[in-house]
């Protein structure tokens, strides 16, 4: 029995936040409460945020961990204990490992086969080593030849739970600059310019002769596995629309104020980079993320490559967006939740899970605040 009491708690709901007292018993949230209580072994929070632990639903976390340097690789099973320390440590209870599928470059992870990691996976949850509960996202990169080769391993894997469908040719979507590519995949990939080059020449013909039959056939999959959908980098309002009318539930990353209008009206859930957020901007030279927050059309916010960006871009919604509280923790918990289709997590209410965060806000010597994560209790039990 994980039973807890939370007091003196500044407790974070769906739509308002005061402080209270938390109950758990059996890992589910059994009370909540105004003002303090004083029975026997309640955990004084000291007047600190109590908050739902994060969902994040799109992470290449793992990808860095299991290539921390261009072509350098990292033994599977210590690679993800690490990423998931990270991410627990970062206040997310609930994570969808993001691994790319579809990548031409030989030497790329996302040209590889991941069994060794989907072992690794379940070698750790065997010997219960994770304090995350991890979900896999995969994200299909369409104009590839070895796509969907790539994906059998994840069929019929009972923690694929998400399918993005991605198109990253050079001059449209995310890289609409040429030179922002350029400067990505030698950067990040450590691509030679001589590559860089070759791989610009034979993109649009890759995306041409597979695009639409893989977009086809993990369409279909997911259709028929109840499995959810994402759209990556819209553009266009044409773009959505094409989500749309294939059924799919999530618009990732719109890089445009024109799609996210349309995929936030249509019913899509519109996530945004935290890292952008944070930044102030998009490292692409597409929409900034708190634009659209201003704009009512941001719905979820992503870690994407820096799992500690989470929380501090709730925060940030509150400075430079008006969000409250309860509307900022939604982006990154609740809304998390629906959008996935979780209805057991995502927010602090009677009879759901007791995955639960304690934040200190430490107000620095510039003005600004940043938020820390002082304890993690997931199903009631503490991990951090």
């Amino acid at each position: 029995m994980n039973n807890l009491t939370l007091t003196n708690a500044k407790i974070v709901l769906p739509h308002e936040s005061f402080l209270g007292t938390l109950r758990i018993e059996n890992s589910i949230i059994k009370d909540i409460s105004k003002g303090s209580s004083n029975s026997l072994g309640s955990i004084d929070c000291q007047g600190q945020y109590v908050m739902p632990g994060m969902v994040e639903l799109h992470t290449d976390n793992l990808e860095r961990h299991l290539m921390p340097r261009p072509k350098t690789y990292w033994s599977e099973l210590p690679a993800l204990v690490a990423h998931d320390s990270e991410l627990i440590s970062a206040g997310i209870t609930t994570v969808f490992d993001s691994i790319g599928i579809g990548e031409a470059d030989a030497s790329s992870l996302r040209g590889k086969g991941w069994d060794l990691v989907l072992k690794a996976l379940k070698d750790a949850q065997h010997h219960n080593m994770l304090r995350s509960e991890h979900f896999l996202h995969v994200r299909c990169e369409l104009p590839s030849e070895k796509c969907v080769d790539l994906f059998s391993v994840f069929e019929n894997h009972p923690a694929l739970k998400l399918i993005s469908l991605m198109d990253h040719t050079p001059g449209q979507r995310q890289f609409q600059d040429i030179e922002k590519a350029r400067i990505y995949y030698m950067g990040k990939k450590g691509w030679s310019l001589e590559y860089f080059e070759e791989r610009m020449a034979s993109a649009p013909t890759l995306q041409e002769k597979y695009a639409n039959p893989n977009r086809k056939f993990f369409i279909k999959y997911a259709k028929a596995h109840n499995i959810a959908l994402a759209s990556h980098d819209d553009a266009s309002i044409e773009h959505v629309q094409q989500a749309v009318q294939e059924g799919l539930q999530i618009c990732e990353f719109p890089t445009t104020v024109a799609a996210a209008k349309e995929a936030h009206e249509k019913g899509l859930a519109v996530i945004m980079g935290a890292p952008n957020m944070v930044r102030g901007g998009s490292h692409s030279g597409n929409v900034a993320a708190v634009e659209l927050a201003k704009l009512g059309y941001l719905d979820v916010l992503s870690s994407d490559y820096v799992p500690a960006s989470l929380l501090s871009a709730a925060f940030k919604l509150m400075e430079q967006a008006d969000f409250t509280i309860d509307q900022a923790v939604s982006c990154v918990s609740t809304n998390s939740a629906k959008a996935i289709g979780f209805e057991d997590r995502g927010s602090i209410e009677v009879g759901l899970k007791a995955d639960i965060i304690q934040v200190q806000p430490i107000a620095l010597e510039n003005g600004t605040i940043h938020p820390l994560v002082r304890s993690v209790w997931r199903s009631g039990q503490k991990v951090l």
